[in-house]
């Protein structure tokens, strides 16, 4: 599935994947980020950098280091947390680079998302770029052509509503959506499951021979990942119903009886995908939340859901 076993980058150290293609790791390893953010540099002569990573001097420098005196046409970007896309309005400075992105941290949201942001709900702190503006906005199915030949925006909402992928030749730059070491975090108001759910159906109709992520290792078969983690998402709902079956409920018991193995640090991460499986099942009707939705409601499961 991936190569997770042999990928030991150095940070700073470009490694090269494939002929147009090279890594630079971002030097902030952490529970949420793997090894670090992977940034990648994709042609030759004149190039796009993609998620240039968190504002580090430091990486700055690698990065720079590992262009040479190659040109920077676009600096692309999967989706605006803190650790992916910070770097990039230094970067664009640095080169003249155009910074390409579906759009500002609050683009692609639902509206169901929308109303739980308007409401006050605020992000689980995984790490949100409020700075982040674009130069260039790309649309669904837009394409950026360059010495790499054509690379395709694939708006892919889920992790965050202006999360791009980027699809290259039979190759897929995925970002946070599909990872080889880890699932991918769902954090509501930014975070959406439905989204989610149907971004991983969209790539599954796209045939592809390896996906590049965010983190960790390139995925060398991109349909058995996606179809893990399909059936990981509907195994945490399933969970989730036969919880509450055994009455109404809030979000920290249902995290702790879910989570069970979970080192005590990770809970409120694994609360808020709690959260957006129960905004999900809330949406399809499958679940009731009193007084109203939010994270504090109790949930409950509707009348339907319990003759399943």
């Amino acid at each position: 599935m991936s190569t997770t076993a042999n990928f030991a980058p150095k940070a700073g150290v470009p490694v090269t994947l494939a002929p147009m293609l090279h890594l630079v790791l971002a030097p902030n390893p952490s529970p949420m980020t793997f090894l670090g953010t992977n940034t990648y540099i994709i042609g030759k002569g004149t190039v796009a950098v993609l998620d240039p990573g968190p504002d580090d001097p430091a990486h700055l420098a690698a990065l720079l280091a590992a262009l040479g005196d190659q040109k920077v046409s676009h600096v692309l970007l999967t989706h605006s947390h803190l650790d992916h896309s910070p770097l990039a309005r230094r970067l664009a400075d640095t080169t003249g680079a155009a910074v390409c992105a579906f759009g500002d941290s609050a683009a692609g949201r639902s509206s169901v998302m929308q109303s739980l942001a308007a409401e006050g709900l605020a992000g689980g702190g995984e790490g949100i770029d409020h700075q982040f503006v674009p130069d260039i906005h790309l649309k669904d199915g837009a394409s950026i052509d360059g010495s790499w030949g054509t690379i395709t925006a694939l708006h892919t909402p889920g992790h965050i509503g202006n999360h791009l992928c980027f699809i290259w030749d039979k190759t897929v730059f995925t970002g946070d959506h599909v990872m080889g070491w880890a699932s991918s975090l769902v954090s509501p108001p930014d975070g959406d499951l439905t989204d989610f759910m149907a971004s991983c159906t969209r790539l599954q109709a796209i045939r592809a021979d390896r996906y590049y992520p965010g983190h960790g290792a390139p995925i060398t078969d991109p349909d058995e990942r996606l179809r893990w983690l399909i059936a990981h998402r509907q195994t945490r709902e399933a969970q989730i119903i036969q919880a509450l079956s055994a009455g109404p409920t809030h979000i920290d018991s249902l995290t702790k009886m879910i989570y069970d193995d979970i080192a005590p640090g990770m809970l409120p991460a694994a609360a808020r995908n709690v959260f957006a499986h129960l905004i999900d099942l809330h949406q399809r009707g499958r679940v009731l939340a009193a007084p109203r939705l939010g994270l504090k409601a109790e949930f409950a499961l509707a009348p339907s859901s319990r003759r399943e």
